[in-house]
């Protein structure tokens, strides 16, 4: 990560993270609304990552904003089965430079592209809750789910903006760097990138809610085993990472069935098998609970234990079809 030349911003690569230096607090006073503008870059159009996300540690909620090749998805975990867990917003990041605005009176959010709206949803409502807590850019707070890209201006309100608000605020990040906040836009937060060096990001509105760049890369709460459904609704599942998955652990169970069929002679040798991959996953699943690159859950641990049975039936199947063909051979 490093400060952008002759111009104000950052440049993240991937394993980059930029951290609040405090907790963002919601006030009882505070109502539903609330706003979030970024001036951003992605690395490249055909990527995945978390680009911000805020968490808070204690309950466990999160919300965040997604790249997802070109889509942006906007995404919450929290138990309330009746909210909308996603809203997902098609062909954003094919632009080279975008103005996010996210805006919302609490109960449903409409997104801008620069000073455009692109896409409403009145199912996705968010609130101060949501923007609650510890602001994480560049990953996950749970997972190293990691961004690439230039982030040159971020700007919170307590307040929904209106088209008006959207297109002046747009004209001034591009003329000035950082919009020319009224006592109207009700803002909690102001980072217009404008330090140049250092590790800290000053937030030119309160203090104590700063951001600074940690030294290595750096996931706040990483998740340990983390639960098929968890890891769902964060990410979503990709059918080619479960063969991936699978396919990985099919020559191990192979070799195993036939040490333990052919060679020890263990009754129960497939169980065996299937036993000894099933630990031998869950052992590396652990072990990367505490490698930030890398992702602790028991997706894994499931898809690489049926790997693992595939390969001890294909060696149950190829052992059978051998003593078949012997037994056809000396009747012959």
């Amino acid at each position: 990560m490093h400060w952008l030349e002759n111009q104000n911003g950052i440049r993240i690569d991937h394993h980059g993270t930029v951290v609040s230096s405090g907790h963002f607090q919601t006030a009882t006073s505070d109502g539903p609304s609330c706003s979030l503008e970024m001036w951003l870059q992605p690395l490249s159009t055909w990527d995945r990552g978390t680009v911000l996300a805020f968490y808070n540690p204690v309950s466990g909620r999160r919300f965040s904003l997604q790249q997802h090749n070109t889509d942006l998805i906007l995404g919450r975990d929290d138990e309330d089965e009746h909210r909308q867990p996603h809203f997902d917003i098609e062909e954003v990041f094919w632009r080279k430079q975008v103005l996010i605005t996210v805006t919302s009176d609490g109960q449903g959010t409409a997104v801008y592209l620069d000073d455009n709206l692109i896409k409403r949803s009145s199912r996705f409502g968010l609130s101060l809750k949501d923007l609650a807590g510890i602001l994480i850019v560049g990953t996950s707070p749970v997972q190293g789910y990691s961004w690439a890209g230039e982030l040159r201006g971020l700007a919170i309100y307590k307040s929904k903006l209106t088209a008006d608000q959207v297109a002046r605020h747009y004209q001034n990040w591009m003329q000035t760097g950082k919009p020319t906040v009224t006592e109207g836009d009700s803002t909690l937060a102001l980072y217009p990138f404008d330090e140049h060096a250092g590790e800290t990001i000053h937030n030119k509105v309160i203090s104590g809610t700063n951001l600074y760049i940690p030294r290595r890369y750096l996931v706040i709460d990483q998740a340990f085993l983390e639960s098929p459904r968890k890891e769902f609704r964060r990410k979503g599942t990709e059918l080619n990472d479960v063969l991936i998955n699978i396919a990985g652990f099919v020559p191990l169970g192979f070799l195993l069935c036939a040490y333990f069929t052919s060679v020890r002679q263990v009754r129960q040798g497939v169980w065996a098998t299937i036993a000894l991959g099933a630990i031998v996953s869950f052992t590396i699943e652990i072990c990367q609970a505490y490698i930030p690159t890398r992702d602790s859950g028991l997706t894994d641990v499931i898809t690489n234990t049926l790997g693992t049975a595939v390969g001890a039936g294909l060696y149950r199947i190829a052992t059978s079809a051998m003593v078949r063909a012997l037994v056809l051979k000396r009747w012959r």
